[in-house]
């Protein structure tokens, strides 16, 4: 049987526009349609991209956001699935082409297996070893006992002759462990032991060493340390036997100085004094004598000495000779004053008297002269206006 010509499928109405695009066509053995034959647009559409500034700063910060978290959950979730590198064994043959592999063993520390470990006296700070506080705090403690003891010791000798200068040092540890210094901290045997090293180690660069005969070691404080641990007595003591030649003259010199001082100022003293009751016995002889000669027959003109002494003088200074007997020297001195002995209620006793008839009075004259010196006094303390007042008033008045 002959086969029948195929004829082109009439065009569709669209096809009638001006700018009709051009379709494939489809062959009649194709079942269903394949995605090469999907119509895909060569350029992007006109509302892709922003169309004004706002929209841009929104997208931007859209982008900003979106970006710090995609890196912020990177970030953590590489945290928390990363796994610490093993530490490095701190064996001398470890292998160092391994060492980009594992961490490098810190300072004090043990390592093994990649596993951390500190060293007596250290303990664990995340990948380090630090000091521990307690051993160290510990062993300062046990280098200021045992130098304590032995400095005291030192000093102790130096003052009184007793004690030792050497000291055992198992008979030193044996006093030190009495205080309880591994209780005090906490500490056990092990960590103590290390502590009591450690402080030996700070004492061997400040304490003195040598053997005995028996090989034991022993120690000593050094002579310049010992001074801060000599009591102020012994200081004292030292210090004036160290300096006794030039002490010794010094001290004299000092107290010949200090009773010269004494001495005049006693002179002067005796002297002022002495003088003051020399006038009021001139005063007490005067007023007699006048009231004897005004009296005639009831009154006698002297006085017995010793009755005079009793009533000018203090108890306290009758105590003292010098000062009667300075005034004695002032009375013999005296032209006006007579001294002689007289029997009196039968007794033999020394009289003074005052001689001087008509003229006048000491203590007249004294009178005046203090006067004079209060008025001298008064107009020098006066201003020159005043001055010139006073002047003005005492001048005569011509009638």
């Amino acid at each position: 049987m002959a086969s029948t010509p195929r004829t082109r499928p009439p065009r569709p109405p669209s096809s009638l526009s001006p700018n009709p695009k051009p379709t494939r066509y489809k062959s009649p053995s194709s079942s269903r349609p394949s995605t090469s034959s999907i119509a895909i647009p060569l350029e992007p559409s006109s509302n892709f991209f922003p169309s004004s500034k706002s929209e841009f700063s929104r997208l931007l910060a859209v982008v900003f956001v979106a970006a710090a978290v995609a890196f912020s959950c990177n970030y953590v979730f590489t945290f928390l699935n990363r796994q610490p590198k093993p530490f490095c064994d701190s064996n001398p043959d470890f292998d160092d082409s391994l060492s980009d592999f594992c961490e490098p063993c810190p300072l004090n520390g043990v390592c093994h297996e990649g596993k951390l470990g500190c060293v007596h006296g250290y303990r664990r700070l995340g990948n380090l070893c630090v000091e521990d506080s307690n051993i160290n705090e510990a062993a300062k403690k046990l280098s200021k006992s045992v130098e304590g003891l032995l400095c005291e010791e030192y000093a102790q000798f130096s003052c009184t002759g007793t004690g030792n200068t050497w000291v055992q040092s198992n008979q030193l540890w044996e006093k030190v462990n009495e205080s309880k210094i591994m209780d005090e901290y906490g500490l056990n045997k092990a960590v103590y032991a290390h502590a009591m090293q450690r402080a030996m180690e700070a004492l061997g660069k400040v304490l003195e060493r040598r053997l005995n005969d028996q090989g034991i070691e022993e120690l000593k404080c050094p002579a310049l340390l010992v001074q801060h641990y000599t009591p102020i007595f012994c200081r004292i003591q030292q210090w004036l036997f160290e300096h006794a030649l030039l002490l010794v003259p010094a001290c004299a010199l000092l107290l010949g100085c200090i009773f010269m001082l004494l001495k005049l100022r006693r002179r002067y003293y005796l002297s002022v004094r002495a003088e003051q009751i020399y006038n009021e016995a001139c005063d007490v002889l005067e007023e007699k004598a006048v009231n004897a000669r005004s009296m005639t027959g009831k009154h006698e003109p002297w006085v017995v000495a010793s009755l005079l002494r009793d009533h000018l003088l203090s108890p306290k200074e009758r105590k003292d000779p010098m000062l009667w007997k300075k005034v004695e020297q002032l009375v013999q001195e005296d032209s006006r004053l007579e001294r002689y002995p007289k029997m009196v209620k039968g007794e033999s006793k020394v009289v003074w008297e005052w001689q001087v008839e008509g003229s006048l009075s000491s203590s007249g004259k004294r009178k005046k002269a203090q006067e004079s010196r209060l008025e001298r006094g008064e107009r020098a303390n006066l201003s020159p206006q005043q001055r010139s007042w006073l002047l003005k008033s005492e001048e005569p008045v011509n009638c």
